[in-house]
């Protein structure tokens, strides 16, 4: 009954695929249906019961099975063909593909229902080849990597072209990251596997169809289905990798600017921090640290001893205080470099068609770029890094990885700079990536980079939003971003706190952004020098609640590292689209700024100047309460809330757990023998669950290699008293500790408590309810409320 219910929803779309296509036969072996056709081969092949991929091959052309994309290997699936007179249809549990003979067509189905199908599939045109589909007039479309085009990019013809856009604000059609991915409402997504430039036409014509072109390549999709929002990212970063837990100090704050001119300066901005009180864990060196100017230096990857007499010292010392140095570096190596010389000696850069080093202006110079794509290339990139690193360097930044100015008459190991250009700050993450698993095995790298594609997240890549306005227009578009690419599996999108590009001084604006901030991936405020980024060099008032932010983002270090470890295992983005938690509420797939920063907080910024107050829509799966003021509000209600000038509109799910502790000075002193865990009481919520991960923060792979521990907590209430259960899983070479918790219980008018069966005296019972509890390794503790 369900097939004949899908033949007749398959039989009701009266388009064709391509009329000069036409069905010759097919075979199914080896977990693979071929499907011959009168202009080539149709290769359909299930990774899992919720991806399957399909590649065309035309005649005269060679399958290409490389994917810079997937690492995923296929699964055993149990899968089901069906032979008719006039179709054949593929299914695993989830996802049903029926190939129609006459007139051909494919069409994709999720448990009965159509999601979309070819339209005139292949089409090959004069320079660029065309792979075509029919939408519902219905479904919005998300994806197409980092923009700033509104939630709903349906309607918009996107260039695949990694570039940059200097200044940008609430509008940018073309971005660092060009991701051949769309993800539809209907909750499918289709991932283009296919690296070359090209374009992603999102019914731009009002049509409905979708269209991915491209200049060569591969003829190859996934197309894959979700249960939910969060299965669907889960099963694609599946497909493409999970993003490595990064470093706990990866949480932190980071000093950073355009930039430190030389050695004392970088010391004295630490020192200003320490005497104000400002936790602080990273420092991010720009261009001078290898030259005195911006431009004619680029490439020289060595300290200028003029201004950094002693580099190993310095980091030492930085590291002694517990603070990271970061160090910029470019693929760039401009002719008045003073590696040029090696670098053509050693012949590791891209050549023209005559095999020379190819070499062509832009702002920084006359240059050429690092063929990374070459053994060669490759290997010399990493001795750098690899040096560097040796002397204490605790992180990197790879920037203009676009790369920014790549002439199409560059030539590669890979392919033409055309073919390769999109997968080039990809690639240089995974130099960096690979070197690091080889030659520093126990250090999880840090590699902030403004370019890549997809799956770069499974490199480790920090991605961030490019030279974004220093103004409200440039904050308005960063929450649309973030959540777009956390949606396409790089959850640590973050932008420039504060702004970077221009000389606009706006202490409010800077305020709003950092307040943002804490409830973001990376906090790091970074600016051009005109304005100091560094909080610890804003005037008196603004630093001080600029240091409200910062303190408030150490608090939350226990929540935010147990959403890393989320991510880590699930692929689930840090920052969440309201419409994760109503995927049928038509109003919210068009919310760009409210967003769900993990499970248990709704985050409202402002971005706008002088905002008093600000209507918020509560989401209907929960009660939601304030998390400064602990005002309670109703589940599916919008309500206008008051605006306060030293925080933006913060609320806690009911029913949740979150773990915070003290304020500390950097990730260095960070520790769970003592810590509190904050429980928002709701009646209505009967059952909840929370955890806590916790490691060492600095192994590659804790959890698979068992060094690590969950804390558990769990919530029961059946309306005359609340449990409260502690559970611990702890990997069998970690070592635990006893604990000392203060479990905050807010919104609870408590009448009797008993911890561990014994009641405890309170003189009175205080808003929020303080329990300490003294958790030795090994036992369970619980606590009991009777209300």
């Amino acid at each position: 009954m369900k097939k004949i219910l899908f033949l007749l929803l398959v039989s009701s779309l009266t388009f064709a695929q391509n009329a000069n296509r036409n069905y010759l036969s097919h075979s199914w072996k080896n977990n693979l249906l071929e499907i011959k056709t009168s202009d080539g081969t149709y290769r359909i092949k299930p990774y899992s019961d919720k991806i399957i991929e399909t590649s065309f091959v035309p005649d005269g052309e060679l399958f290409n099975p490389n994917s810079h994309a997937v690492i995923k290997t296929p699964e055993k699936v149990k899968t089901s063909i069906t032979k008719a007179t006039g179709f054949i249809s593929l299914s695993t549990k989830d996802i049903t593909v029926v190939i129609n003979k006459s007139p051909f067509r494919i069409t994709y189905s999720n448990k009965g229902k159509v999601l979309l199908s070819e339209k005139n599939g292949y089409i090959k045109k004069d320079s660029t080849e065309v792979l075509q589909f029919n939408l519902d007039n219905s479904e919005v479309l998300f994806g197409g990597g980092a923009r700033a085009l509104g939630m709903n990019r349906r309607g918009n013809r996107l260039a695949l072209y990694n570039r940059a856009h200097y200044g940008y604000e609430t509008r940018a059609e073309l971005m660092n990251f060009c991701i051949p991915l769309v993800l539809s409402s209907k909750l499918y997504a289709v991932h283009f596997d296919n690296a070359a430039i090209g374009h992603l036409d999102l019914d731009s014509k009002k049509n409905n169809t979708l269209e991915y072109e491209t200049i060569s390549g591969r003829k190859t999709y996934q197309v894959i289905v979700g249960d939910t929002w969060e299965d669907l990212v889960a099963n694609y970063t599946d497909l493409t990798g999970k993003q490595p837990m990064p470093a706990r100090w990866t949480f932190g704050n980071f000093s950073s600017r355009f930039g430190y001119h030389n050695q004392e300066q970088v010391e004295k901005t630490i020192n200003r921090f320490n005497a104000d009180g400002i936790p602080v864990d990273a420092i991010i060196l720009d261009l001078y640290w290898f030259g005195k100017t911006v431009q004619g230096t680029m490439g020289n990857l060595e300290w200028d001893k003029d201004q950094f007499p002693n580099p190993e010292k310095m980091i030492a010392d930085l590291n002694a205080k517990g603070v990271k140095t970061i160090l910029i570096t470019e693929p760039f190596i401009l002719t008045t470099s003073s590696k040029w010389q090696e670098a053509v000696d050693k012949k590791i850069l891209v050549t023209d068609k005559t095999g020379k080093p190819a070499t062509w202006d832009f702002y920084f110079g006359n240059t050429s770029v690092v063929d990374i794509f070459k053994p060669e290339g490759n290997q010399w990139f990493w001795n750098v890094y690899k040096r560097l690193i040796n002397q204490g360097v605790g992180g990197m930044w790879g920037d203009l990885g676009e790369p920014e100015v790549f002439p199409s008459k560059a030539m590669t190991a890979a392919g033409t700079a055309d073919e390769v250009h999109n997968i080039y700050g990809h690639n240089w993450a995974k130099l960096i990536a690979d070197g690091y698993k080889r030659d520093f095995p126990n250090q999880r790298p840090f590699i902030l980079m403004r370019a890549g594609y997809s799956g770069s997240q499974r490199f480790g890549m920090m991605p961030w939003s490019g030279d974004v306005s220093r103004s409200w227009g440039g904050l308005q578009s960063q929450m649309e971003i973030a959540m777009q690419m956390g949606m396409q599996g790089m959850a640590y999108m973050h932008s420039d706190l504060g702004g970077f590009a221009g000389d606009y001084f706006d202490n409010e604006l800077y305020l709003r952004w950092l307040q943002y901030g804490v409830f973001n991936p990376i906090f790091r405020p970074h600016a051009q020098e005109d304005v100091a980024s560094e909080v610890t060099y804003k005037d008196v008032h603004t630093k001080a609640k600029a240091k409200k932010a910062v303190e408030l983002r150490y608090q939350l270090m226990p929540y935010n590292y147990t959403l890393a470890f989320e991510n880590n295992q699930k692929g689930t983005p840090l920052m969440r689209p309201l419409f994760f938690e109503e995927p049928t509420n038509e109003k919210l797939l068009n919310e760009k700024e409210s967003y769900l920063w993990g499970n248990a907080f709704l985050v409202k910024p402002i971005t706008k100047s002088g905002v008093t107050s600000t209507e918020v829509y509560f989401p209907k799966s929960s009660n939601w309460f304030d998390f400064y003021s602990g005002k309670k509000y109703n589940a599916g209600s919008t309500e206008t809330v008051k605006v306060e000038e030293i925080s933006i509109p913060t609320f806690v799910r009911g029913g949740a757990f979150v773990p915070m502790i003290e304020t500390i000075p950097n990730t260095s002193k960070y520790s769970l023998e003592n810590f509190n865990l904050h429980f928002y009481f709701d009646e209505t919520v009967k059952t909840s669950t929370g955890k806590l991960y916790n490691d060492n923060g600095e192994t590659p792979q804790a959890f698979e290699k068992g060094q690590f521990e969950i804390l558990n907590f769990n919530s029961n209430n059946n309306g005359k008293e609340l449990v409260i259960k502690l559970t611990s899983t702890v990997g069998k070479n970690y070592t635990t500790s006893d604990k000392n918790i203060s479990v905050l219980i807010h919104n609870i008018k408590a009448k009797r408590i008993f911890v561990n069966g014994q009641e405890m005296v309170f003189k009175t019972f205080n808003e929020p309810l303080l329990v300490p509890i003294e958790w030795k390794k090994g036992t369970t503790p619980e606590i009991k409320i009777e209300y």
